[in-house]
């Protein structure tokens, strides 16, 4: 039996692997020490003496000990790791890929045939979603956000490109030209049409970086990862972008647990 975590900034993902079963689990991170793996073999309920290796990526994961009651530990790197999950989660077997990663921040790895490449990251995920909602509209739970969202409209905050200026191009009128414009001056707006607003800022950034990072270097496609593309406002926000340099966005199930999964693959395959 193998254990694989992930120690995210805001959760810790954990993933039991034996030969018959992978078993997916998550807990709100903490500091990274032995403590914290002695919890965590704790609520999994595992038994160390089944454990043959432990992975480990994220966070400050490379200053653990190389061993836990005495099970070897194998550091992997993040880039790998995300890289690594996407490709066994997806399947993919294209020459080179492009994969984003969107948690509480944003990174994004490219495969160039032979090596993981990290092409940049960006500050704009989940955590700002959770931090900027929590300041505007006193909600940080993401379903919440998204309940409110859903049930909003963005048009009474933003300016979108069809209000304010003649045709540009191809761009749909329904593209953002400002977010949160209309709220200048504005001291009462409705928190659903701000989390609506927000929601879809977020997602935009994160679209805008996948295409462009797409684009630099020259695929059709970008595979996501992390527990902020579960967000379907998210999600649409982000394919909004997308299309707008006809790249595809590809989810799959479990693609919350892609970095997890990709440094238990690493330890399984090297």
């Amino acid at each position: 039996m193998e254990i694989a975590i992930d120690f995210g900034i805001t959760n810790t993902d954990i993933l039991v692997s034996n030969k018959t079963e992978r078993i997916y689990s998550s807990i709100p991170s903490e500091e990274i020490n032995d403590n914290f793996l002695k919890k965590i073999f704790d609520l999994t309920k595992l038994d160390s003496n089944k454990i043959k290796k432990i992975a480990v990526t994220g966070g400050k994961s490379a200053n653990l000990n190389n061993t836990f009651k005495d099970i070897p530990i194998f550091k992997v790197n993040e880039v790998e790791a995300i890289g690594l999950g996407a490709k066994n989660l997806y399947s993919i077997n294209d020459e080179k890929f492009v994969v984003i990663s969107a948690g509480t921040g944003t990174g994004c790895v490219f495969y160039d045939g032979k090596n993981y490449h990290y092409l940049g990251g960006i500050s704009i995920g989940g955590g700002t979603l959770q931090g900027l909602s929590s300041l505007l509209i006193s909600a940080s739970d993401i379903n919440e956000i998204e309940k409110l969202s859903n049930k909003g409209n963005r048009k009474n905050v933003d300016h979108l490109i069809g209000e304010v200026v003649n045709d540009i191009g191809s761009l749909n009128p329904n593209v953002t030209a400002s977010n949160f414009a209309k709220a200048k001056g504005v001291k009462n707006h409705n928190p659903k049409d701000i989390a609506a607003s927000l929601t879809n800022m977020i997602g935009e950034v994160i679209g805008t970086t996948s295409y462009l990072n797409a684009m630099l270097v020259g695929v059709d496609k970008v595979y996501f990862l992390g527990r902020l593309s579960l967000s379907e406002a998210i999600k649409e926000a982000i394919d909004q972008r997308l299309k707008l340099a006809n790249i595809n966005g590809i989810y799959k199930e479990n693609r919350e647990y892609g970095n997890v999964l990709g440094a238990l693959y690493c330890i399984q395959t090297k």
